[in-house]
């Protein structure tokens, strides 16, 4: 290589560089902004002492504005923020979910930003229009408790869960999101068809699966104690977390994972400044990393997960995702599906 290009190289290396250091920074401006507001409130389905308290703590003390979050189910997010909105005031200022886009869209709740981490985030993990911005990849697999089941054994696919062997035995959450039940029908029915799906759904309501009014995590929770012997449309990463911290519980890499964004979006909220600096924290390589440390998977190219398999690598561990628009406008037929089969 000559001087010429050598000098080039290295220029075109530290512009990249100096880009990447734009897109990690907060604006002075918004950072003065968000200080005067003084708070945040954040609306969250994150596991609290997993990630949401470690990720307000880092805020806090980066920044000095106080964070005030509240935790729930993506559902229940929705229809906490419903009736704020009807009172005249959302007191959330930005929330975290994988369900809710299209409706508070639609009631015109939310504001159009998005940080500059998003000049770097691949196409599909960020709403043109600015309305959201996926903070970390959700992956649906099955979770099995290892003290009960032998990893041989453990379903690999959909048809694995028709086996007789586990009638009674499968367990999977409510929620009308992907983390539940309404998510595992869509995932069926994309992967399958309408009508193949279908079918497939009847005969899995022989095997009798408890669809169960709790969350996600819960229902991970009570695979591990052994109420159930496998759970069905959990998060891979919360059994990567047990797992990692001694519980008796593995998840299955398939080709039939379904895959969702959880994501973050900007409420027309009393602290408008402070809402957009915690998205900016939470997207930026800081923010990614304590997703990482949480084992949760960052959506971000720049931060890798903590465990390499918990993304889908399209060969041995497929995923198919879903956008939150995509979410949004099939959710209806496959609430309907759920209660025609399952329910």
């Amino acid at each position: 290589m000559n001087d010429r290009s050598c000098l080039a190289g290295i220029v075109t290396l530290l512009v990249a560089c100096i880009s990447m250091q734009r897109a990690d920074a907060a604006d002075p401006a918004l950072i003065a902004a968000a200080k005067k507001e003084g708070s945040v409130t954040w609306y969250t389905t994150l596991i609290v002492n997993q990630m949401a308290r470690p990720a307000v703590d880092a805020f806090e003390r980066k920044y000095g504005v106080k964070v005030n979050y509240i935790r729930n189910d993506s559902a229940d997010i929705m229809q906490r923020v419903l009736t704020e909105a009807r009172a005249g005031q959302v007191q959330a200022d930005i929330y975290d979910g994988v369900s809710g886009l299209g409706v508070f869209k639609r009631a015109n709740l939310l504001q159009s930003w998005l940080p500059d981490m998003a000049s770097i985030m691949p196409k599909d993990y960020y709403d043109p229009a600015g309305y959201w911005i996926g903070v970390s990849l959700y992956i649906h697999s099955y979770a099995y408790n290892t003290d009960i089941v032998q990893a041989a054994d453990a379903p690999a696919s959909l048809d694995d869960l028709l086996n007789p062997k586990w009638r009674g035995q499968l367990a999977l959450g409510a929620s009308p999101s992907t983390t539940g039940v309404v998510g595992f029908v869509g995932h069926v029915l994309t992967k399958l068809g309408e009508q193949k799906g279908i079918e497939y759904l009847r005969k899995l309501a022989l095997q009798r699966p408890a669809i169960l009014s709790v969350s996600a995590r819960q229902v991970m929770d009570m695979v591990i104690a052994g109420e159930y012997k496998v759970g069905v449309q959990m998060l891979t990463h919360h059994a990567a977390f047990s797992s990692m911290r001694g519980a008796p519980v593995e998840w299955v890499p398939t080709d039939d994972a379904m895959g969702a964004l959880l994501i973050l979006g900007l409420f027309k909220g009393p602290h408008s400044s402070a809402g957009k600096l915690l998205i900016d924290f939470l997207m930026s390589d800081e923010g990614q990393a304590i997703f990482r440390d949480a084992d949760y998977i960052p959506a971000s190219p720049n931060v890798a997960a903590r465990q390499a398999r918990l993304k889908p690598d399209g060969v041995t561990f497929k995923a198919r995702f879903f956008t939150p628009d995509e979410l949004d406008a099939k959710q209806p037929e496959w609430m309907k599906v759920y209660q025609d089969t399952l329910k």
